[in-house]
């Protein structure tokens, strides 16, 4: 009976070829616009690392004040002092952790055609890889001792790997990074979570990947500066200790706690450790502690943009327009099938037969809208630059996740805008056709 219906609903919609291309065209175009948009959100507010976001935490320590804080809501700086994070580390209270701050490093090639290039760096500790679950191709990080003994070790992006050796396992061999030789000890496959959770205060969470991660201890004894934000509530001095030992907030942290347990345990430390520091008079004020998981601190650091947000209501909004006037397209389309409708209740056939037969045309309806409208979408996911920041509109992709969702929207929508006037045609009374006819 589907077939039957099916190659019914076809018929009459060569009958009204005009008719039906509106249709055709108003749910394309509706579909089409919410979906670019949708692509532009869903890679906006994807989970970056959904097996461990509930694991890992960013803390927050008030080192500023409530004045400071009174500026950004009543929250304490979204990075922390080196003071801070050296204790923090000190202390290891956590399963794992690492400081990070970003480097500008020049990777000098030993290729003489080369000129020397940078690539997006940083600087962490050991136990960043296995808490971020970074993917090594060859070897893999190097190990605490290295951090404590600040060795001039280096882990490498395959990308990177693919222009300086040529794809070959580089474990072992060295690196020209600003003038210094440093030996490799991994290389990681393709790695490149977006949001851009472990930094999004430095890349607004949406960036080329990192290539190059150093020792934070050895980032620390060469005195590099941060590559991204740095922010200070007073002078800090000059030279290079009366910075590091400053207020100055510029490094970000991570911890790792499996349970929430761990996690309540942690929260008790960092408030013993304000006390702490409130006992020897750095801290006059009263703690103003934070500790957010990855969804919360990106949550908090505002990745998704407004204008995706906005697009996104809006483009809804206009498939909403597009299905109201399918439904007056489709009201439209069925009453005029009235005398066919009375005819085929007198032979015999149930109002359930003629919902399923009204509902499989409009379902027809709807995937050719979808086909249209994945071609729209194809068009407007090319176009979407013209609307966002490149590095976020590079996010947007018509994969087959999206290929599928659209066409299921497209149905969906167009058989449950079919609904009404499917209900007015099934209430035809056949008598009154047939005597009228």
């Amino acid at each position: 009976m589907f077939a039957y219906y099916l190659q019914l609903g076809l018929r009459s919609l060569r009958k009204n070829p005009l008719l039906t291309v509106l249709m055709v065209m108003a749910i394309g175009c509706g579909v089409a616009a919410s979906m670019t948009t949708y692509s532009v959100f869903r890679a906006t507010s994807n989970n970056p690392i959904p097996n461990k976001s509930s694991q890992l935490y960013v803390p927050q320590i008030d080192n500023w004040g409530p004045e400071e804080a009174a500026e950004n809501k009543g929250e304490p700086p979204s990075s922390l002092s080196y003071t801070d994070a050296i204790n923090l580390m000190r202390d290891k209270r956590a399963k794992r952790q690492t400081a990070l701050y970003p480097v500008a490093l020049s990777i000098v090639p030993d290729d003489m055609n080369m000129l020397p290039f940078r690539e997006n760096s940083y600087a962490v500790y050991a136990d960043a890889f296995p808490m971020f679950d970074v993917p090594f191709l060859f070897g893999g990080g190097w190990t605490a001792s290295e951090d404590n003994a600040h060795a001039a070790v280096a882990v490498i992006g395959r990308e990177l790997n693919d222009k300086l050796f040529h794809g070959a396992n580089s474990v072992g061999r060295e690196i020209n990074l600003n003038g210094r030789t440093y030996r490799i000890t991994g290389v990681m496959d393709t790695w490149n979570p977006e949001p851009m959770f472990y930094d999004p205060v430095n890349t607004n969470a949406f960036a080329d990947p990192t290539e190059v991660f150093i020792p934070y201890t050895r980032a620390i004894e060469l005195e590099m500066p941060t590559f991204g934000n740095n922010n200070c509530n007073k002078d800090p001095g000059n030279g290079w200790d009366s910075w590091v030992h400053s207020e100055c907030v510029w490094t970000g942290f991570w911890v790792e706690l499996p349970t929430k347990a761990d996690a309540d345990a942690y929260r008790r430390y960092l408030d013993g450790y304000v006390a702490e520091q409130q006992r020897s008079g750095r801290f006059k004020w009263p703690k103003n502690n934070r500790l957010r998981n990855v969804t919360e601190w990106l949550d908090f650091q505002k990745v998704v943009p407004q204008e995706a947000k906005v697009s996104l209501l809006v483009s809804m909004g206009f498939l909403l327009i597009c299905l109201v006037n399918t439904v007056g397209l489709l009201l439209a389309k069925f009453m005029r099938r009235a005398p066919e409708i009375g005819v085929r209740r007198a032979l015999g056939a149930s109002r359930k037969e003629i919902y399923t037969q009204f509902l499989i045309e409009a379902g027809a309806v709807g995937l050719a809208g979808g086909v249209v409208g994945l071609l729209l979408t194809g068009v407007g996911v090319i176009g979407v630059s013209l609307v966002f920041d490149p590095q976020i509109a590079r996010l947007a992709e018509l994969d087959t996740s999206l290929v599928a969702l659209t066409l299921l929207v497209a149905v969906l929508a167009t058989v449950l805008a079919a609904f009404y006037p499917t209900w007015r045609a099934a209430q035809v009374q056949p008598a009154w056709q047939l005597k009228s006819n």
